[in-house]
Protein backbone atom coordinates (compact mmCIF):
# COMPACT_ATOMS: atom_id res chain seq x y z
CA UNK A 1 0.00 0.00 0.00
CA UNK A 2 1.23 3.69 -0.54
CA UNK A 3 2.73 4.93 2.40
CA UNK A 4 1.96 8.45 3.27
CA UNK A 5 4.44 11.05 5.11
CA UNK A 6 3.24 14.34 6.67
CA UNK A 7 4.45 17.47 6.51
CA UNK A 8 7.53 19.24 7.68
CA UNK A 9 6.59 20.37 11.55
CA UNK A 10 6.43 24.21 11.74
CA UNK A 11 9.22 24.85 13.26
CA UNK A 12 11.31 23.39 10.41
CA UNK A 13 9.41 24.76 7.42
CA UNK A 14 10.24 28.21 9.52
CA UNK A 15 13.74 27.30 9.47
CA UNK A 16 14.08 26.30 6.06
CA UNK A 17 12.09 30.06 5.17
CA UNK A 18 14.82 32.13 6.55
CA UNK A 19 17.94 30.71 5.64
CA UNK A 20 16.42 31.86 1.82
CA UNK A 21 17.46 35.25 3.50
CA UNK A 22 21.65 34.43 2.54
CA UNK A 23 22.79 36.42 -0.49
CA UNK A 24 22.45 34.77 -3.93
CA UNK A 25 21.98 36.05 -7.24
CA UNK A 26 19.05 33.62 -7.32
CA UNK A 27 15.31 33.39 -7.33
CA UNK A 28 14.27 31.71 -3.80
CA UNK A 29 12.45 28.44 -4.44
CA UNK A 30 9.55 27.49 -1.81
CA UNK A 31 10.47 26.09 1.16
CA UNK A 32 9.60 21.88 0.81
CA UNK A 33 6.16 21.19 2.38
CA UNK A 34 4.02 19.20 0.04
CA UNK A 35 2.69 15.53 1.56
CA UNK A 36 3.47 12.66 -1.13
CA UNK A 37 2.55 9.01 -1.31
CA UNK A 38 5.31 6.24 -2.20
CA UNK A 39 4.23 3.29 -4.45
CA UNK A 40 6.84 0.21 -5.10
CA UNK A 41 6.75 -0.38 -8.75
CA UNK A 42 8.40 -2.60 -11.66
CA UNK A 43 8.71 -2.08 -14.75
CA UNK A 44 9.84 -5.06 -17.16
CA UNK A 45 12.41 -3.10 -19.90
CA UNK A 46 13.87 -3.98 -22.91
CA UNK A 47 17.72 -3.57 -22.04
CA UNK A 48 20.53 -4.41 -25.27
CA UNK A 49 20.08 -7.71 -25.77
CA UNK A 50 18.33 -8.63 -22.61
CA UNK A 51 14.73 -7.93 -21.02
CA UNK A 52 14.98 -7.46 -17.44
CA UNK A 53 12.74 -5.97 -14.11
CA UNK A 54 13.59 -2.25 -12.95
CA UNK A 55 12.65 -2.00 -9.58
CA UNK A 56 11.56 1.50 -8.63
CA UNK A 57 9.35 3.71 -6.34
CA UNK A 58 7.39 6.16 -7.56
CA UNK A 59 6.77 9.25 -5.00
CA UNK A 60 3.37 11.23 -6.20
CA UNK A 61 2.99 14.78 -4.28
CA UNK A 62 -0.32 15.67 -2.74
CA UNK A 63 -2.30 17.22 -4.95
CA UNK A 64 -1.12 15.92 -8.25
CA UNK A 65 -4.06 14.70 -10.82
CA UNK A 66 -5.20 14.59 -14.01
CA UNK A 67 -6.72 18.19 -13.84
CA UNK A 68 -3.92 19.25 -12.03
CA UNK A 69 -0.31 17.38 -13.52
CA UNK A 70 3.49 18.28 -12.31
CA UNK A 71 6.42 17.66 -13.53
CA UNK A 72 8.62 15.02 -13.06
CA UNK A 73 11.94 13.92 -11.46
CA UNK A 74 13.58 10.89 -12.41
CA UNK A 75 16.95 9.63 -10.46
CA UNK A 76 19.05 6.74 -10.09
CA UNK A 77 21.76 5.27 -7.84
CA UNK A 78 25.78 5.39 -8.18
CA UNK A 79 27.70 2.71 -8.56
CA UNK A 80 26.93 0.16 -6.06
CA UNK A 81 23.34 1.31 -4.52
CA UNK A 82 20.54 1.10 -5.51
CA UNK A 83 16.92 2.98 -5.19
CA UNK A 84 16.80 2.58 -0.88
CA UNK A 85 19.90 4.04 -0.17
CA UNK A 86 20.46 7.21 1.09
CA UNK A 87 21.44 9.63 -1.21
CA UNK A 88 19.28 8.13 -3.69
CA UNK A 89 15.81 7.50 -1.38
CA UNK A 90 16.51 11.19 -0.60
CA UNK A 91 15.98 12.47 -4.49
CA UNK A 92 12.73 11.32 -4.16
CA UNK A 93 11.82 12.75 -1.05
CA UNK A 94 13.01 15.52 -1.64
CA UNK A 95 11.65 16.85 -5.05
CA UNK A 96 8.19 15.28 -3.89
CA UNK A 97 7.96 17.07 -0.55
CA UNK A 98 8.87 20.25 -3.73
CA UNK A 99 5.96 19.10 -5.87
CA UNK A 100 7.73 17.30 -8.59
CA UNK A 101 6.38 13.34 -9.14
CA UNK A 102 9.40 11.46 -8.58
CA UNK A 103 10.46 8.46 -10.04
CA UNK A 104 13.48 7.27 -8.29
CA UNK A 105 15.27 3.22 -9.16
CA UNK A 106 17.22 0.80 -8.62
CA UNK A 107 20.14 1.35 -11.97
CA UNK A 108 20.53 -2.15 -14.04
CA UNK A 109 22.38 -4.46 -12.40
CA UNK A 110 21.98 -2.98 -9.18
CA UNK A 111 19.57 -3.32 -6.04
CA UNK A 112 16.40 -5.59 -7.28
CA UNK A 113 16.72 -4.24 -10.85
CA UNK A 114 17.93 -7.16 -13.41
CA UNK A 115 20.48 -7.16 -16.02
CA UNK A 116 23.78 -6.96 -16.16
CA UNK A 117 26.04 -3.72 -15.25
CA UNK A 118 26.84 -1.77 -18.87
CA UNK A 119 28.51 1.10 -17.32
CA UNK A 120 25.87 3.15 -18.27
CA UNK A 121 25.50 2.89 -22.06
CA UNK A 122 23.34 4.65 -23.92
CA UNK A 123 21.87 1.85 -26.02
CA UNK A 124 21.27 -0.37 -23.14
CA UNK A 125 21.48 1.93 -19.74
CA UNK A 126 19.85 5.04 -21.53
CA UNK A 127 17.18 3.13 -23.24
CA UNK A 128 16.14 1.31 -20.27
CA UNK A 129 15.86 4.99 -18.81
CA UNK A 130 13.60 6.42 -21.79
CA UNK A 131 11.12 3.43 -20.95
CA UNK A 132 10.62 4.62 -17.45
CA UNK A 133 10.29 8.46 -19.70
CA UNK A 134 7.39 6.67 -21.42
CA UNK A 135 5.45 5.58 -18.01
CA UNK A 136 5.76 9.47 -16.91
CA UNK A 137 4.10 10.47 -20.25
CA UNK A 138 1.32 7.78 -19.78
CA UNK A 139 2.40 5.73 -22.73
CA UNK A 140 2.95 2.55 -21.10
CA UNK A 141 1.70 0.99 -17.13
CA UNK A 142 3.99 -0.46 -14.67
CA UNK A 143 3.87 -4.25 -14.10
CA UNK A 144 1.07 -3.87 -12.05
CA UNK A 145 -0.93 -1.48 -14.38
CA UNK A 146 -0.23 1.26 -12.71
CA UNK A 147 -0.23 4.59 -14.80
CA UNK A 148 0.98 8.38 -14.08
CA UNK A 149 -1.67 10.45 -15.61
CA UNK A 150 -0.78 13.63 -13.40
CA UNK A 151 2.65 14.08 -14.86
CA UNK A 152 2.63 17.92 -16.96
CA UNK A 153 2.91 17.25 -20.52
CA UNK A 154 4.57 19.11 -23.33
CA UNK A 155 2.90 16.78 -26.23
CA UNK A 156 1.18 13.57 -26.48
CA UNK A 157 3.88 11.45 -25.26
CA UNK A 158 6.25 14.04 -23.77
CA UNK A 159 6.35 14.86 -20.37
CA UNK A 160 8.00 17.70 -18.47
CA UNK A 161 11.06 15.70 -16.81
CA UNK A 162 14.18 16.57 -15.58
CA UNK A 163 17.23 14.62 -14.12
CA UNK A 164 19.18 14.42 -11.33
CA UNK A 165 22.14 11.94 -9.32
CA UNK A 166 25.56 11.14 -8.92
CA UNK A 167 28.71 9.80 -10.21
CA UNK A 168 27.26 6.72 -11.72
CA UNK A 169 23.77 8.22 -11.63
CA UNK A 170 25.41 11.19 -13.18
CA UNK A 171 26.57 9.62 -16.44
CA UNK A 172 23.25 7.33 -17.39
CA UNK A 173 21.38 11.16 -17.52
CA UNK A 174 23.90 12.34 -20.65
CA UNK A 175 23.17 8.20 -21.59
CA UNK A 176 19.34 8.72 -21.98
CA UNK A 177 19.10 12.32 -23.08
CA UNK A 178 21.37 10.96 -25.72
CA UNK A 179 18.58 8.67 -27.22
CA UNK A 180 15.68 10.36 -25.83
CA UNK A 181 14.84 14.34 -26.60
CA UNK A 182 11.96 14.45 -24.29
CA UNK A 183 14.35 15.10 -20.82
CA UNK A 184 14.04 18.61 -20.65
CA UNK A 185 16.71 19.17 -17.65
CA UNK A 186 19.86 17.52 -16.20
CA UNK A 187 22.14 17.47 -12.94
CA UNK A 188 25.22 15.44 -13.35
CA UNK A 189 26.77 14.72 -10.51
CA UNK A 190 30.85 13.69 -10.07
CA UNK A 191 30.64 11.61 -12.96
CA UNK A 192 32.89 11.09 -15.64
CA UNK A 193 33.47 12.35 -19.56
CA UNK A 194 35.98 9.42 -20.68
CA UNK A 195 35.91 6.01 -18.91
CA UNK A 196 39.27 5.75 -20.71
CA UNK A 197 40.62 8.74 -19.01
CA UNK A 198 39.17 8.12 -15.90
CA UNK A 199 40.47 4.50 -15.15
CA UNK A 200 43.66 4.67 -17.65
CA UNK A 201 44.79 8.34 -17.19
CA UNK A 202 47.32 9.59 -19.87
CA UNK A 203 47.57 13.71 -18.76
CA UNK A 204 50.18 14.18 -22.33
CA UNK A 205 48.66 16.67 -24.33
CA UNK A 206 48.00 15.27 -27.83
CA UNK A 207 48.66 11.85 -26.53
CA UNK A 208 46.40 9.94 -29.09
CA UNK A 209 46.12 6.78 -28.83
CA UNK A 210 48.71 6.26 -26.65
CA UNK A 211 47.39 4.48 -22.97
CA UNK A 212 47.87 5.68 -19.39
CA UNK A 213 48.88 4.80 -15.92
CA UNK A 214 45.96 2.00 -15.08
CA UNK A 215 44.21 3.38 -12.13
CA UNK A 216 44.30 0.06 -10.23
CA UNK A 217 42.63 0.72 -6.64
CA UNK A 218 39.68 2.76 -8.13
CA UNK A 219 39.08 0.40 -10.93
CA UNK A 220 39.71 -3.24 -9.28
CA UNK A 221 37.37 -1.44 -6.21
CA UNK A 222 34.44 -1.08 -8.09
CA UNK A 223 35.06 -4.30 -10.15
CA UNK A 224 34.60 -5.99 -7.16
CA UNK A 225 31.65 -4.52 -5.70
CA UNK A 226 30.03 -5.34 -9.28
CA UNK A 227 31.30 -8.65 -9.14
CA UNK A 228 30.52 -9.16 -5.64
CA UNK A 229 26.21 -8.96 -5.78
CA UNK A 230 25.42 -12.03 -4.51
CA UNK A 231 26.66 -10.76 -1.53
CA UNK A 232 24.61 -7.77 -1.19
CA UNK A 233 21.62 -8.84 -3.26
CA UNK A 234 21.31 -12.84 -2.92
CA UNK A 235 18.83 -14.71 -5.44
CA UNK A 236 19.64 -12.65 -8.16
CA UNK A 237 17.45 -13.51 -11.58
CA UNK A 238 19.25 -15.14 -14.45
CA UNK A 239 18.96 -11.85 -16.73
CA UNK A 240 22.21 -10.14 -13.65
CA UNK A 241 24.41 -13.54 -14.68
CA UNK A 242 26.60 -13.81 -17.57
CA UNK A 243 29.04 -16.65 -17.09
CA UNK A 244 31.76 -18.25 -14.57
CA UNK A 245 34.05 -15.72 -16.53
CA UNK A 246 31.97 -12.41 -16.62
CA UNK A 247 29.55 -12.96 -13.28
CA UNK A 248 27.41 -9.65 -13.33
CA UNK A 249 29.24 -7.06 -15.66
CA UNK A 250 29.03 -7.02 -19.98
CA UNK A 251 31.59 -8.75 -21.26
CA UNK A 252 33.56 -6.04 -22.87
CA UNK A 253 33.62 -4.33 -19.39
CA UNK A 254 35.41 -7.38 -17.76
CA UNK A 255 37.77 -7.85 -20.88
CA UNK A 256 38.59 -3.86 -20.21
CA UNK A 257 39.35 -4.73 -16.80
CA UNK A 258 41.29 -7.94 -17.50
CA UNK A 259 43.39 -5.54 -20.01
CA UNK A 260 44.24 -2.53 -17.59
CA UNK A 261 45.41 -5.54 -15.14
CA UNK A 262 47.84 -7.01 -17.26
CA UNK A 263 49.56 -4.15 -17.19
CA UNK A 264 50.72 -4.88 -21.48
CA UNK A 265 49.58 -2.84 -24.12
CA UNK A 266 50.06 -3.85 -27.67
CA UNK A 267 48.33 -2.26 -30.36
CA UNK A 268 44.93 -4.96 -29.97
CA UNK A 269 44.25 -4.58 -26.50
CA UNK A 270 44.82 -0.83 -26.60
CA UNK A 271 42.61 -0.76 -29.60
CA UNK A 272 39.66 -2.67 -27.30
CA UNK A 273 40.54 -0.78 -24.52
CA UNK A 274 40.31 2.43 -25.72
CA UNK A 275 37.11 1.67 -28.19
CA UNK A 276 35.28 0.21 -25.73
CA UNK A 277 35.72 3.16 -22.85
CA UNK A 278 35.00 5.54 -24.87
CA UNK A 279 31.94 3.81 -26.70
CA UNK A 280 30.15 3.86 -23.06
CA UNK A 281 30.95 7.72 -21.93
CA UNK A 282 30.01 11.00 -22.56
CA UNK A 283 32.27 11.69 -24.42
CA UNK A 284 31.72 9.72 -27.71
CA UNK A 285 27.64 11.00 -27.82
CA UNK A 286 27.47 14.33 -26.17
CA UNK A 287 26.80 15.22 -29.92
CA UNK A 288 23.29 13.95 -29.49
CA UNK A 289 22.84 15.71 -26.06
CA UNK A 290 20.91 19.00 -26.40
CA UNK A 291 18.96 19.01 -23.21
CA UNK A 292 19.93 21.90 -20.99
CA UNK A 293 22.48 20.41 -18.32
CA UNK A 294 23.73 21.87 -14.81
CA UNK A 295 27.32 20.06 -14.24
CA UNK A 296 28.25 19.76 -10.90
CA UNK A 297 31.54 18.01 -9.96
CA UNK A 298 33.61 17.57 -6.99
CA UNK A 299 37.34 19.20 -5.87
CA UNK A 300 37.50 16.24 -3.85
CA UNK A 301 38.17 13.59 -6.85
CA UNK A 302 40.27 11.14 -7.87
CA UNK A 303 38.31 9.34 -9.38
CA UNK A 304 36.79 11.56 -12.06
CA UNK A 305 38.52 15.06 -11.48
CA UNK A 306 37.34 18.73 -12.41
CA UNK A 307 38.87 17.88 -16.34
CA UNK A 308 36.00 15.77 -16.79
CA UNK A 309 33.11 17.95 -16.01
CA UNK A 310 34.98 20.64 -17.77
CA UNK A 311 35.85 18.75 -20.78
CA UNK A 312 31.67 18.04 -20.74
CA UNK A 313 31.22 21.74 -19.92
CA UNK A 314 32.86 22.58 -23.12
CA UNK A 315 31.71 19.81 -25.48
CA UNK A 316 28.27 21.41 -24.54
CA UNK A 317 28.44 24.88 -24.71
CA UNK A 318 30.42 24.87 -27.95
CA UNK A 319 27.58 22.79 -29.76
CA UNK A 320 25.15 24.96 -28.10
CA UNK A 321 23.55 23.26 -25.70
CA UNK A 322 22.55 25.02 -22.66
CA UNK A 323 24.87 24.42 -20.06
CA UNK A 324 26.63 25.82 -16.29
CA UNK A 325 28.77 24.44 -14.36
CA UNK A 326 29.89 23.77 -10.18
CA UNK A 327 32.69 22.89 -9.29
CA UNK A 328 31.49 22.28 -4.98
CA UNK A 329 33.81 21.10 -2.41
CA UNK A 330 32.98 17.21 -2.05
CA UNK A 331 33.70 13.87 -4.48
CA UNK A 332 34.62 10.54 -4.54
CA UNK A 333 37.79 11.07 -2.34
CA UNK A 334 35.89 13.22 0.38
CA UNK A 335 33.62 15.08 2.05
CA UNK A 336 31.15 12.81 0.11
CA UNK A 337 29.15 11.45 3.35
CA UNK A 338 29.87 14.25 5.57
CA UNK A 339 29.86 17.75 3.74
CA UNK A 340 31.41 20.77 4.72
CA UNK A 341 28.93 23.15 6.75
CA UNK A 342 26.54 25.09 3.46
CA UNK A 343 27.21 22.18 0.98
CA UNK A 344 24.41 20.12 -0.49
CA UNK A 345 24.08 16.97 1.53
CA UNK A 346 20.86 15.02 -0.52
CA UNK A 347 20.91 12.57 2.60
CA UNK A 348 19.61 15.51 4.44
CA UNK A 349 17.77 17.19 1.78
CA UNK A 350 19.61 20.95 2.37
CA UNK A 351 18.27 21.96 -0.70
CA UNK A 352 17.55 25.45 -0.11
CA UNK A 353 20.05 25.96 2.68
CA UNK A 354 22.70 25.05 0.39
CA UNK A 355 24.83 26.86 -2.62
CA UNK A 356 24.24 23.79 -4.96
CA UNK A 357 20.73 23.03 -3.77
CA UNK A 358 19.03 26.37 -4.69
CA UNK A 359 20.96 26.14 -7.65
CA UNK A 360 19.34 22.88 -8.59
CA UNK A 361 16.07 23.70 -7.41
CA UNK A 362 16.25 26.92 -9.76
CA UNK A 363 17.46 24.80 -12.91
CA UNK A 364 14.24 22.69 -12.48
CA UNK A 365 12.03 25.68 -11.45
CA UNK A 366 13.42 27.19 -15.13
CA UNK A 367 13.51 24.62 -17.65
CA UNK A 368 10.44 21.75 -15.66
CA UNK A 369 8.18 24.61 -14.45
CA UNK A 370 8.83 27.07 -17.01
CA UNK A 371 8.87 30.09 -14.53
CA UNK A 372 11.80 33.16 -15.21
CA UNK A 373 14.11 32.17 -12.35
CA UNK A 374 17.49 33.57 -12.47
CA UNK A 375 19.90 30.13 -12.74
CA UNK A 376 22.45 31.52 -11.56
CA UNK A 377 26.33 32.38 -13.08
CA UNK A 378 28.07 30.24 -15.99
CA UNK A 379 30.85 29.07 -13.70
CA UNK A 380 31.07 29.20 -10.20
CA UNK A 381 33.74 26.97 -7.49
CA UNK A 382 33.75 26.33 -4.13
CA UNK A 383 36.41 28.08 -1.90
CA UNK A 384 37.64 26.08 1.25
CA UNK A 385 39.47 28.96 2.76
CA UNK A 386 36.07 31.11 3.44
CA UNK A 387 34.69 30.56 6.45
CA UNK A 388 30.74 32.26 6.05
CA UNK A 389 28.97 29.25 4.66
CA UNK A 390 27.33 32.12 2.84
CA UNK A 391 30.47 33.64 1.15
CA UNK A 392 32.28 30.14 -0.06
CA UNK A 393 31.11 30.42 -4.16
CA UNK A 394 33.11 32.87 -6.13
CA UNK A 395 31.70 33.14 -10.14
CA UNK A 396 33.32 33.65 -13.31
CA UNK A 397 32.21 33.61 -17.32
CA UNK A 398 34.47 30.16 -17.48
CA UNK A 399 37.25 28.24 -15.61
CA UNK A 400 40.15 30.42 -16.03
CA UNK A 401 43.34 29.56 -18.72
CA UNK A 402 46.81 29.36 -17.48
CA UNK A 403 47.85 33.08 -17.17
CA UNK A 404 50.60 32.95 -14.97
CA UNK A 405 54.06 31.20 -16.03
CA UNK A 406 57.06 29.75 -13.93
CA UNK A 407 60.42 28.46 -14.71
CA UNK A 408 61.90 24.97 -13.97
CA UNK A 409 65.61 25.93 -12.71
CA UNK A 410 68.77 23.54 -13.05
CA UNK A 411 69.04 24.83 -9.12
CA UNK A 412 65.98 22.94 -8.02
CA UNK A 413 63.98 26.19 -7.84
CA UNK A 414 60.60 27.92 -9.18
CA UNK A 415 61.37 31.26 -11.00
CA UNK A 416 59.45 33.75 -12.67
CA UNK A 417 61.59 34.73 -15.39
CA UNK A 418 63.83 33.09 -17.70
CA UNK A 419 66.78 35.01 -17.02
CA UNK A 420 66.60 33.45 -13.48
CA UNK A 421 66.72 30.42 -14.61
CA UNK A 422 70.25 28.40 -13.23
CA UNK A 423 71.81 25.60 -15.92
CA UNK A 424 71.99 22.39 -14.23
CA UNK A 425 70.93 19.02 -14.74
CA UNK A 426 69.00 16.30 -11.72
CA UNK A 427 68.25 12.67 -12.12
CA UNK A 428 66.11 10.48 -10.39
CA UNK A 429 65.25 6.54 -10.77
CA UNK A 430 62.14 4.35 -10.32
CA UNK A 431 62.07 1.58 -8.58
CA UNK A 432 60.67 -1.94 -8.78
CA UNK A 433 57.97 -0.97 -6.40
CA UNK A 434 55.84 2.82 -5.84
CA UNK A 435 57.95 4.83 -3.93
CA UNK A 436 55.51 7.58 -4.16
CA UNK A 437 52.05 7.76 -2.62
CA UNK A 438 49.52 10.66 -2.94
CA UNK A 439 46.62 8.34 -2.15
CA UNK A 440 44.27 5.17 -0.61
CA UNK A 441 42.34 5.56 -3.56
CA UNK A 442 38.97 3.91 -1.54
CA UNK A 443 39.71 5.81 1.77
CA UNK A 444 37.58 8.92 1.47
CA UNK A 445 35.24 6.68 -0.20
CA UNK A 446 34.09 4.48 2.67
CA UNK A 447 35.96 7.31 5.39
CA UNK A 448 39.37 5.05 6.38
CA UNK A 449 42.22 6.59 7.44
CA UNK A 450 45.03 7.78 4.75
CA UNK A 451 48.72 7.85 5.09
CA UNK A 452 50.12 11.79 3.80
CA UNK A 453 51.47 11.70 0.61
CA UNK A 454 55.04 11.08 0.67
CA UNK A 455 57.80 10.92 -1.99
CA UNK A 456 60.99 8.50 -1.47
CA UNK A 457 64.47 10.77 -2.22
CA UNK A 458 65.90 9.90 -5.39
CA UNK A 459 63.08 8.65 -7.08
CA UNK A 460 61.34 12.50 -7.40
CA UNK A 461 62.43 15.80 -9.01
CA UNK A 462 61.59 18.93 -6.93
CA UNK A 463 60.53 22.95 -8.24
CA UNK A 464 60.36 25.26 -5.12
CA UNK A 465 59.48 29.16 -5.03
CA UNK A 466 60.41 31.70 -3.15
CA UNK A 467 57.82 31.99 -0.08
CA UNK A 468 54.78 34.48 -1.75
CA UNK A 469 54.25 37.67 -0.61
CA UNK A 470 50.57 37.59 -0.97
CA UNK A 471 48.21 34.73 -1.11
CA UNK A 472 48.25 32.97 -4.78
CA UNK A 473 44.87 31.86 -5.82
CA UNK A 474 44.93 29.06 -8.26
CA UNK A 475 41.42 27.81 -10.03
CA UNK A 476 41.93 25.77 -13.28
CA UNK A 477 43.88 22.88 -14.94
CA UNK A 478 47.78 24.02 -14.69
CA UNK A 479 50.22 23.02 -17.26
CA UNK A 480 53.78 21.95 -17.72
CA UNK A 481 55.84 21.82 -20.46
CA UNK A 482 58.72 19.12 -20.25
CA UNK A 483 61.80 17.94 -22.38
CA UNK A 484 63.39 15.10 -20.32
CA UNK A 485 66.53 12.67 -20.75
CA UNK A 486 65.74 8.70 -20.36
CA UNK A 487 68.01 6.57 -22.67
CA UNK A 488 66.26 3.51 -21.17
CA UNK A 489 63.10 4.71 -22.69
CA UNK A 490 64.12 5.48 -25.72
CA UNK A 491 65.38 2.26 -26.43
CA UNK A 492 61.93 0.79 -25.54
CA UNK A 493 60.57 3.90 -27.13
CA UNK A 494 59.47 1.95 -30.84
CA UNK A 495 58.11 -1.23 -28.48
CA UNK A 496 54.42 -3.07 -30.17
CA UNK A 497 53.64 -2.70 -26.34
CA UNK A 498 52.79 0.37 -25.36
CA UNK A 499 53.95 -0.31 -21.81
CA UNK A 500 57.15 0.31 -22.79
CA UNK A 501 57.03 3.78 -22.80
CA UNK A 502 58.40 5.92 -20.20
CA UNK A 503 55.42 7.25 -17.40
CA UNK A 504 55.93 9.79 -14.88
CA UNK A 505 54.06 11.92 -12.47
CA UNK A 506 53.32 15.01 -12.23
CA UNK A 507 51.61 17.35 -9.29
CA UNK A 508 52.14 21.02 -7.11
CA UNK A 509 52.52 20.70 -3.14
CA UNK A 510 51.60 23.93 -1.34
CA UNK A 511 54.79 24.32 1.17
CA UNK A 512 54.04 25.61 4.34
CA UNK A 513 56.73 27.80 6.17
CA UNK A 514 57.54 25.21 8.51
CA UNK A 515 58.27 22.99 5.46
CA UNK A 516 54.71 21.10 6.19
CA UNK A 517 54.03 19.61 3.00
CA UNK A 518 50.53 19.59 1.04
CA UNK A 519 49.66 17.69 -1.89
CA UNK A 520 46.87 19.81 -3.07
CA UNK A 521 43.26 17.53 -3.19
CA UNK A 522 45.81 14.50 -3.45
CA UNK A 523 46.13 14.73 -6.88
CA UNK A 524 48.53 13.50 -9.43
CA UNK A 525 48.69 13.64 -13.26
CA UNK A 526 49.75 10.62 -14.68
CA UNK A 527 51.81 10.42 -17.91
CA UNK A 528 52.51 7.51 -20.25
CA UNK A 529 55.15 9.69 -22.62
CA UNK A 530 54.48 9.70 -26.35
CA UNK A 531 57.86 10.40 -27.51
CA UNK A 532 60.46 10.55 -25.19
CA UNK A 533 62.73 12.38 -27.41
CA UNK A 534 60.68 14.72 -27.78
CA UNK A 535 58.90 17.78 -25.37
CA UNK A 536 55.95 17.10 -24.28
CA UNK A 537 52.67 19.31 -22.28
CA UNK A 538 50.90 18.01 -19.53
CA UNK A 539 47.52 18.78 -17.68
CA UNK A 540 47.51 18.47 -14.17
CA UNK A 541 43.75 18.01 -12.74
CA UNK A 542 41.81 21.20 -12.19
CA UNK A 543 42.28 22.46 -8.69
CA UNK A 544 40.64 25.46 -6.38
CA UNK A 545 43.32 26.00 -4.35
CA UNK A 546 45.01 29.13 -2.31
CA UNK A 547 48.28 29.34 -1.13
CA UNK A 548 48.57 31.86 1.84
CA UNK A 549 51.21 34.46 1.70
CA UNK A 550 54.79 32.67 3.21
CA UNK A 551 53.56 29.54 1.60
CA UNK A 552 55.74 28.54 -1.82
CA UNK A 553 54.48 26.44 -4.64
CA UNK A 554 56.30 23.27 -5.42
CA UNK A 555 56.30 21.31 -8.61
CA UNK A 556 57.20 17.54 -8.70
CA UNK A 557 57.96 14.87 -11.16
CA UNK A 558 57.86 11.44 -9.44
CA UNK A 559 58.71 8.16 -11.36
CA UNK A 560 55.93 6.34 -9.56
CA UNK A 561 52.79 6.39 -7.84
CA UNK A 562 50.82 3.55 -5.27
CA UNK A 563 47.78 4.43 -6.71
CA UNK A 564 48.60 3.90 -10.23
CA UNK A 565 50.88 0.71 -12.52
CA UNK A 566 54.08 2.44 -13.04
CA UNK A 567 57.34 1.83 -15.38
CA UNK A 568 58.24 -1.55 -16.93
CA UNK A 569 61.29 -1.70 -15.77
CA UNK A 570 63.76 0.62 -14.59
CA UNK A 571 64.09 4.15 -16.68
CA UNK A 572 66.31 6.93 -14.97
CA UNK A 573 65.32 10.05 -16.05
CA UNK A 574 67.42 13.58 -16.32
CA UNK A 575 66.03 17.02 -16.53
CA UNK A 576 67.98 19.69 -17.66
CA UNK A 577 67.70 23.29 -17.20
CA UNK A 578 68.69 26.10 -19.34
CA UNK A 579 67.90 29.74 -19.57
CA UNK A 580 66.40 29.25 -23.18
CA UNK A 581 65.64 25.54 -22.68
CA UNK A 582 63.90 24.36 -19.83
CA UNK A 583 60.18 23.11 -18.00
CA UNK A 584 57.71 25.61 -18.07
CA UNK A 585 54.46 25.62 -15.51
CA UNK A 586 51.80 27.99 -16.45
CA UNK A 587 49.05 28.28 -13.45
CA UNK A 588 45.74 29.58 -13.95
CA UNK A 589 45.31 32.63 -11.42
CA UNK A 590 42.04 34.13 -10.01
CA UNK A 591 42.93 38.21 -8.74
CA UNK A 592 46.51 38.67 -9.59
Amino acid sequence: MPRRVPRPRAALAAALGAALTAPLALTAPAAATTAYTVTPLTFTVRAGDRTCTVDADLYRPAGADRDHPAPAVLGTNGFGGSKDDGSTDAIGKAFAQRGYVSLVYSGLGFGKSGCLISLDDPETDGRAAAQLVDFLAGKRAADDGTRADYVTLDGAGDPRVGMIGGSYGGAVQLATAAVDRRVDALVPMITWNDLAYSLDPNNAVGAGRVPGAFKWQWTNGFYLMGEGQPLLQPSLDPSRINSLACLHFVTQACRTVRILNSGSYPADRTDQLLDYAHSVSPASYLHRVRTPTLLVQGQADSLFNLNEATATYRTLKAQGTPVKMIWQAWGHSGGLTDPAAGELNLAQGNLETSYVGRRVLAWFDRHLRHRPTDTGPAFAYYRDWISDPDDTYATADAPPAPTSTLYLSGDGKLVDNRTKVTRGSRTYTNRLLPSSHSESSLAGLIGLPDPEPYDTPGTHLAWTGEPLTRPLTVVGAPRVTLKVVSPAAERTQNSDDAADKLVLFAKLYDVAPDGTKTLVRRLVAPVRVPDVTERFTVTLPGIVHRYPQGHRLRFVIAASDGAYFGNRGVKPVTVVSAPDDTGVLRLPVTGG
